[in-house]
């Protein structure tokens, strides 16, 4: 059993930057991880993943170039530049322990192990 645990979440203003983290309890070899934001009222959404054991990255279109997913140890890492109002969401961090394909890497229910969300709020 993997337990995550993300810290790094708050509030800021439109422009800024956050950097999130990812701590697991166990080993992150051979493993895909992402992280998901949730927005009120809707279903998880994908925003970038990282295999473990490459460093190679994959991001949704929405965050593409603001947004940095990376690693050290045994903790994951998603730095948030240009901070828009509509990130404003809760972020999960979620793991599973195969390399999942990039298409794979982006559905919610391909991941096994789940943190318990930090919110980040970014005013106008």
């Amino acid at each position: 059993q993997v337990q995550l645990v993300e810290s790094g979440g708050g509030l800021v203003q439109a422009g800024d930057s956050l950097r999130l983290s990812c701590a697991a309890s166990g080993r992150f070899s051979s493993s895909t991880i992402a992280w998901f934001r949730q927005f009120p009222g809707r279903d998880r959404e994908f925003a970038a993943a990282i295999r473990w054991n490459y460093a190679n990255t994959f991001y949704a279109e929405p965050v593409k170039g603001r947004f940095t997913i990376s690693r050290d140890n045994a903790k994951v890492y998603l730095q948030m530049n240009s901070l828009k109002p509509e990130d404003t969401a809760v972020y999960y961090c979620a793991s599973v322990p195969v390399m999942l394909s990039w298409t794979d890497s982006s559905a919610a229910p391909n991941y096994r192990y789940w943190g318990q969300g930090t919110q980040v709020t970014v005013s106008s």
